[in-house]
């Protein structure tokens, strides 16, 4: 969902959505303009929704009949071993040409044959399932392309981007390349921004025509299925891992040893399947081919193996396996370190030491204010009759830091938040000051140290605040409940963190100790009195982005237990939950919290917002009916969030208006044009403010009621449209503007674009 909410986070990897430009971007050109000149480079009389026309709700049953290999690397392999070309498609959620090629075009018989000589390979980074695998490993193929899953597709679109695109991520897309050059891969074309479909469809019909006969297909279904474990295309993939699934003990074992034979050409999905099925002989077989794979496409599933609990000779066996494709492959080098390190013991934070010193309960009470001025009185004073006393300079040190970072602080220094963030910075400039005097004095130790660090961390010293931090933890400080040794801890493991993501994304080797070193400070954080759900959130992102999702989801789970209204920890639930159960999981994990005795006054807005993400998913995986209950369910839980803590009133307005206008969207597909025109007027009487807000597949309230209210109008039914008319004319104007990838117009032509040679 994109809108703010007010416990929203931004956390540190996000995944990056497509800002494509419409492929015959119009702004606020709905029809023709009133002089009769069409500028949009259309047919004359001809809209932009007559010529991509929206996709109805039966289009989007019907299954997908283009053909899309897994990777690249198939492609390619497929490609040379057939001599047939490579087309590359690019797509995007919302963007209504995307939206006429994915629910129309590509399932469409006579669209379908036009692309059966090509190899093809589709990019999307909108994810349409919430995960790639069952819990046994079946894949759960996209609802939108069909024949891949959401992560292959999104996976595959970094790397074509960098191939093909010249820096422009444009949808729909269509590329034509060739392997038959020396120097790498060429473009034949590369044809987007096109107005109509009629030139797209030619260019594909021409690229084929003009390279001379087509070689004839390679069929091997006649062929023993485990023969078939070495092929790269995906038909025959599928064939195995069905094979498989339906087979006795004695097949699978055959295709398991097929697999290890023909280790380099990656049959991981079928290793995939044995390591999570339920047959503790066929997962042994899959764990001993994953520790003599070769093949990167293994990595993913050698992660999945080591997330349950095995024999320590297996481990280590998938661990060095790991270790050996990390030669080529970064990813693995990444899991192989990781698990180095969590198996090792922290040297500079003494995780004994600091549970002993929690042990008590220490928890928060807020400083008192006139007691830190008192202190930082008596330790000016002390330094000015002891001018060269370093105890009394670190003592004035910690008082004006704990002054300038008190709550406080931004309402009692000055009438406005600019002249008091100013004399906050001279505070801790000053702290920064008498820390520095005091080491040049003699200081040492922890306490020095951690006023150093937190001081310069305040003030944007970032590099300095993190080598006095690491400085800092290796003594456990006397007062280890104090907020300064949470603080200084947390800096600890940012440092470690930002240097462990430097490495991976530089593709350097990095020390195991690191890893052992972040777990370790989060481990304390979490039962520090001064720890913070942020600081778990952290960890869980960290941790989940290194591959180590079974340290990941324990700490999540004990993270919510100390903050149960954590809206950075329920993002994290969401993520975990519908990756390891789907969105019908999602729910039902949500309806189980609901039931405790305990549960949270605010667990009904993050149930609200747990139905809305299911709804989208089933949305996108054309289950109409169970979108339809979940969006309900998330209006029933906002307002059962309004009625037990009123101050949620915005953002559950907010959320249920969009989840009314999600409800019309769906009306508008399936044709009824009466209960959309009442469900779009139900979500701007809701909250107006949330008009324009795009949902999780790129569709608003407003753009629904301009789609919508074209139809009325070209039906001629005056009243409806009228109403709709007249709620789009009470909108703040602002609100009805088409979104950022509808306002660019397209250059003139938008015929397909010849390409150079390129490698």
């Amino acid at each position: 969902m994109h809108p703010p909410h007010p416990f929203a986070r931004f956390a540190f990897l996000l995944p990056v959505a497509l800002g494509l430009v419409s492929s015959n971007a119009l702004t606020a050109r709905d029809q023709e303009p009133r002089d009769g000149v069409n500028r949009s480079g259309l047919p004359a009389g001809t809209t932009r929704e007559q010529m991509w026309y929206a996709p109805s709700a039966e289009d989007w049953k019907r299954p997908v009949l283009v053909t899309f290999q897994r990777s690249w690397e198939d492609a390619v392999a497929v490609a040379r071993e057939t001599g047939r070309p490579i087309l590359v498609c690019v797509n995007m959620d919302g963007e209504i040409a995307s939206e006429h090629y994915a629910g129309v075009r590509y399932r469409s018989p006579e669209i379908a044959k036009l692309y059966e000589p090509y190899v093809c390979v589709i990019a999307s980074t909108y994810r349409h399932n919430p995960r790639d695998h069952d819990e046994h490993g079946h894949r759960i193929l996209c609802p939108r392309f069909g024949s891949v899953t959401c992560g292959e597709h999104i996976s595959i679109e970094p790397l074509l981007y960098e191939k093909f695109m010249e820096g422009q991520r444009i949808a729909p897309r269509h590329i034509m390349v060739e392997l038959d050059g020396a120097e790498g891969p060429r473009e034949a074309f590369d044809v987007y921004l096109a107005f109509d479909t009629a030139s797209v469809f030619k260019a594909i019909e021409n690229g084929i025509a003009n390279r001379g006969p087509t070689p004839p297909p390679i069929v091997r279904g006649d062929r023993p299925i485990v023969e078939r474990v070495a092929s790269r295309d995906v038909v025959d993939r599928n064939a195995v891992e069905e094979a498989y699934r339906n087979g006795d003990a004695q097949l699978r074992q055959a295709l398991l040893d097929a697999a290890t034979e023909h280790a380099a050409t990656g049959p991981s999905e079928l290793l995939r399947l044995a390591v999570m099925g339920l047959d503790p002989d066929a997962a042994r077989r899959a764990r001993t081919a994953l520790a003599q794979t070769s093949a990167e496409s293994a990595v993913d599933v050698i992660a999945e193996a080591l997330r349950v609990p095995i024999e320590a000779g297996e481990r280590e066996a998938l661990v060095k396996a790991l270790e050996r494709l990390g030669e080529t492959s970064p990813r693995a080098r990444t899991l192989a370190v990781v698990h180095n390190g969590l198996a090792g013991r922290s040297a500079k934070v003494d995780v004994d030491g600091w549970a002993k010193a929690l042990e008590g309960g220490a928890s928060y009470v807020p400083a008192d204010r006139v007691a830190l001025e008192a202190k930082v009185e008596a330790a000016g004073e002390a330094s000015r009759t002891r001018p060269d006393d370093a105890e009394s300079r670190v003592a004035r040190a910690e008082a004006l830091l704990g002054l300038a970072v008190d709550p406080e602080s931004d309402s009692s220094f000055a009438p406005n938040r600019r002249v008091a963030a100013q004399q906050k910075t001279l505070m801790l400039e000053d702290a920064l000051r008498a820390a520095l005097e005091a080491e040049r004095l003699g200081a040492t130790g922890w306490r020095v140290q951690s006023v150093i660090a937190i001081a310069s961390w305040y003030l944007g010293k970032t590099r300095e605040a993190q080598t006095r931090a690491e400085a800092a933890v290796g003594s456990l400080p006397a007062d280890a409940a104090s907020w300064n040794a949470a603080a200084v801890l947390a800096l600890f493991a940012q440092s470690r963190q930002e240097a462990i993501i430097a490495a991976v994304r530089r593709q350097e080797q990095w020390p195991p100790q690191w890893m052992t070193d972040v777990t370790a400070a989060y481990g304390v954080l979490a039962r520090h009195p001064f720890g913070t759900d942020l600081h778990v959130a952290s960890n869980y992102d960290f941790l989940k982005y290194v591959g180590a999702m079974g340290r990941a989801g324990k700490a999540l789970d004990e993270g919510l237990a100390r903050f149960p209204d954590s809206a950075p920890l329920h993002d994290c639930l969401r993520a975990r939950t519908l990756d390891e159960r789907g969105a019908e999981g999602l729910e039902k994990t949500y309806e189980a919290m609901l039931a405790k005795p305990a549960a949270s006054r605010n667990l009904p807005w993050f149930a609200g917002y747990a139905s809305l993400v299911a709804a989208e998913f089933h949305r996108r995986a054309g289950e109409l009916d169970a979108a339809r209950g979940a969006y309900e369910r998330a209006i029933a839980h906002y307002d059962r969030a309004i009625t037990a803590n009123p101050d949620n009133q915005k953002t559950a307005d907010h959320y249920a208006a969009m989840a009314l206008g999600a409800l019309a969207r769906m009306a508008y597909e399936a044709q009824d044009d009466a209960k959309a025109v009442e469900l779009v007027l139900a979500s701007f009487a809701r909250c107006p403010e949330a008009a324009n807000a795009l949902d999780g597949l790129n569709f608003s309230s407003a753009d629904t009621s301009r789609q919508l209210l074209i139809r009325l109008r070209l039906a001629e039914n005056t009243a409806l449209a009228d109403r709709v008319e007249a709620a789009r004319r009470a909108l703040d104007p602002r609100l009805l503007e088409p979104p950022a990838y509808e306002r660019i117009d397209p250059p003139p032509g938008g015929e397909a674009r010849p390409r150079r040679r390129r490698g």
